[in-house]
């Protein structure tokens, strides 16, 4: 991907970001972390046992490992095209105008003259406090049953690059839907989170599966504390641990209660977390739970957090100015409503300058980045033993189910006792626990072929080119060049709804995103690329992409690619006026 001069920072990131109109001025980088300097030899891995102190001491007594140029192997980019302004202000109006009607048909509803199908409270339960979020409340029924129907369709197949859809239709306007017992076939999967094409009923990860479930079960019926612990699930994590290049891991049955169940169990009263402000929901309600102050620095901006560790450092608590129990820099490997990568390198740096802690959530990262598919610490060529808390899930790049945590031996050893995802909740199921292995050793290549490692360079290509046709075609795109994870920007409430429905209406099935997952004009369509997907997939569902976007007039992007066609390797984008 190429940026225009205007937009392209001096020392090589091409990382921009702008909202409604609104240029962005700085890349992000931290100040103290700026200045280049020749990349260092990678050191060694870190014994067991070393201490944070060491490591901050080195850092400091080398003033160039704070500079960030020396910290990236080659350009770090990613791109967020400021939305027009005509386009945001005609978003912000179909808001306007859908809350005015929305009004008024809650005034019908008031006075019987319209049926309300949604949870309301009840006359009786006047002065009470509210049960539901009022404007949120106001928002479903008014806004999102509209367009309801892009939402919970039932697969009746596997979600590899293709899958069957049942045909549902709705009398109501999607208060309720009826079945039509009618199967959609064929339908080109551009949403499921399958990145490495393992969500797949046939092959060696499938057989391995169905032959454990045989031997034993599919439930575990305990913890693993009690009589649930089995000898594959021992195996999957010095696995997990090998694949990693750590001392130990452990697995939970759920990817969303290893973050929210174990970060309380890291951090309570009298630590500070610093969170990235589009973190996931589990991250945020995990550090909620864990009674932390917790504060929030600006996306993937190492100037706030910067900002952040030294307030945290020079003031210490409120109130007593006494130092923090435990700063923990809480950050995602990728992004999943953004598609960006995180500055790791310098979230790494800033971490032992101000020997603070860091817990990393590869979910979407892991098996989807780095030449290994090892995930964002692959990908920078970095250190595992840099990370004090690597956690990552199975459901995506493994095709199972479950999240894992990382990192030193005694980190695991504490949270094998004192997390509640792993005193209370049940065994993974030994299938899953199979598929896992299974997935793993095919990307290491333990299993004697070349079949994962081609998997991951697969992805890589078909990410790559996908995010270059898009952009090639006038779509604004979000996010880093080498993410899976594509958002393409739609903006008007109603161009949320359509943009799905037109899409199925050709065979392809898309994943749009709008308000509370979004910031409420930042509305997208959202891509999830597969290995499993080949040339000629793409190619077709790009350009049934490119109809309806000219259908609904998505084509937002100012950068144009002079001359179209043909399209030279080195073209350039340049800025188009509006006029």
């Amino acid at each position: 991907m190429t940026e225009s001069p205007a937009t392209q920072p001096a020392d090589g990131d091409v990382c921009q970001r702008a909202k409604n109109g609104v240029r962005p001025q700085r890349n992000g980088s931290a100040k103290s972390l700026r200045r280049g300097h020749e990349r260092r030899p990678e050191r060694p891995r870190c014994p067991p046992g070393e201490g944070e102190g060491q490591e901050a001491e080195a850092e400091e007594e080398d003033p160039a490992a704070r500079r960030p140029r020396g910290l990236y192997a080659g350009p770090f980019a990613e791109s967020f095209e400021e939305t027009p302004m005509l386009v945001a202000v005609l978003t912000y109006m179909g808001y306007g105008v859908l809350t005015v009607f929305g009004y008024l048909r809650d005034f019908l509803r008031h006075w019987k003259i319209e049926r309300c199908h949604i949870g309301r409270e009840k006359e009786e339960q006047t002065g009470f406090v509210p049960l539901y979020q009022d404007f949120e409340n106001f928002y479903t029924r008014n806004l999102y049953i509209r367009i309801r129907d892009n939402w919970n369709r039932p697969l009746c197949s596997v979600p590899g690059a293709k899958m069957d859809l049942l045909e549902r239709t709705s009398r109501d306007y999607n208060w309720t839907f009826d079945y039509t017992g009618r199967v959609v076939r064929d339908v080109i999967n551009l949403g499921s989170y399958n990145y490495l094409g393992f969500a797949e009923n046939t092959g060696p990860c499938a057989d391995s599966a169905a032959e454990v479930a045989a031997e034993y079960g599919v439930g575990v019926a305990s913890t693993r504390q009690e009589i649930g612990n089995l000898d594959r699930h021992e195996d999957m994590e010095k696995l997990v641990a090998e694949f990693l290049g750590v001392e130990s891991a452990m697995a939970f049955g759920m990817g969303f209660a290893t973050n929210s169940m174990n970060i309380p169990a890291l951090a309570g009263k009298g630590c500070l977390i610093l969170s990235d402000e589009l973190n996931h929901a589990s991250l945020v309600l995990g550090a909620r739970l864990s009674g932390s102050t917790i504060r929030v620095f600006k996306h993937n901006n190492m100037q706030s957090l910067e900002k952040l560790l030294r307030e945290a450092i020079v003031h210490g608590q409120a109130r007593t100015h006494r130092p923090w129990k435990k700063i923990l820099i809480v950050v995602e490997g990728i992004y999943s409503m953004e598609g960006s990568v995180v500055r790791l390198p310098e979230v790494i740096a800033l971490k032992k300058r101000y020997r603070a802690y860091l817990y990393l959530d590869e979910a979407h990262s892991i098996g989807a980045l780095g030449p290994r598919g090892r995930g964002v610490v692959d990908y920078f060529g970095l250190d595992p033993c840099d990370v004090d808390v690597m956690m990552g899930t199975f459901t995506k790049s493994f095709g199972a189910a479950g999240g894992y945590i990382a990192g030193k031996k005694e980190l695991i050893e504490y949270l094998r006792s004192h997390s509640h995802s792993a005193v209370y909740a049940t065994s993974m199921s030994p299938p899953v626990v199979e598929q896992i292995i299974a997935s793993m050793k095919c990307i290491m290549g333990e299993d004697g072929t070349k079949t994962g490692l081609e998997r991951v360079q697969q992805l890589a290509v078909n990410t790559v080119y996908f995010r270059k046709r898009l952009r090639d075609m006038g779509f604004i795109i979000y996010g880093n060049q080498d993410s899976p994870v594509v958002p393409m920007m739609l903006y008007m409430p109603a161009k949320i709804g359509a943009f799905g429905r037109e899409m199925l209406k050709r065979n392809i099935g898309v994943v749009v995103v709008g308000f509370p997952a979004t910031p409420i004009i930042e509305s997208r369509a959202r891509f999830c690329l597969s290995a499993a997907h080949t040339k000629d997939v793409l190619d077709r569902a790009l350009s049934v992409i490119s109809e309806v976007g000219d259908l609904l007039q998505l084509k937002y992007s100012r950068h144009k690619i002079q001359p179209s066609l043909p399209r030279p390797a080195d073209a350039a984008y340049e800025d188009v006026d509006d006029s």
